[in-house]
């Protein structure tokens, strides 16, 4: 059974390799995974000190575990007072389609309200059109770059919609 729930400390290093094993598979899908894990690891430095950037009250990191394996991440923190930023959302290619990663989602986005926000920011890259596409469908629209970083694609949703919206 899939379980949604914050990130504990020692799962750190099982989420770390999973977010970067399926990023491998969307960036280098020829080459091994290993290779792009161990390249990669430090773009990951925030879900080091993941309590810190992603802490309460302003926001969480949450896991989705099969069993005890790490299958899924996805976290919020804090932009400013009225918004927040969804980040770190991965889910192993097994897993799509079943509604994992839509539940994962609600329970951010649930946080994000509880926690005052009135509206969600994300970035992400060109190359993860399933995501884009994900997100599309939960109410994101495309707005202007609001941080510096490689990504290429910046998304906003408002909390205050209410349409029951489908992975």
């Amino acid at each position: 059974m899939i379980v949604v729930r914050p990130m504990r400390p020692e799962e750190l290093p099982a989420a770390k390799v999973m977010m970067l094993t399926v990023a491998a598979s969307i960036f280098e899908p020829d080459h091994p995974a290993a290779n792009f894990v161990n390249r990669h690891s430090a773009a990951l430095s925030d879900v080091d000190d993941f309590q810190r950037h992603y802490g309460p009250p302003w926001g969480t990191f949450l896991v989705a575990v099969d069993d005890d394996v790490v299958v899924g991440t996805g976290a919020i923190r804090r932009i400013d007072d009225e918004t927040a930023e969804l980040r770190r959302m991965w889910l192993l290619p097994a897993y799509h389609g079943q509604g994992i990663g839509y539940h994962l989602f609600r329970e951010l986005e649930a946080f994000a309200r509880a926690a005052g926000y009135r509206r969600v920011r994300l970035s992400t890259t060109i190359e993860q059109e399933q995501a884009i596409r994900f997100y599309v469908r939960q109410g994101f629209y495309p707005i202007e770059r609001y941080r510096d970083t490689d990504d290429e694609v910046f998304m906003e949703r408002l909390l205050e919609e209410t349409a029951d919206h489908r992975p």
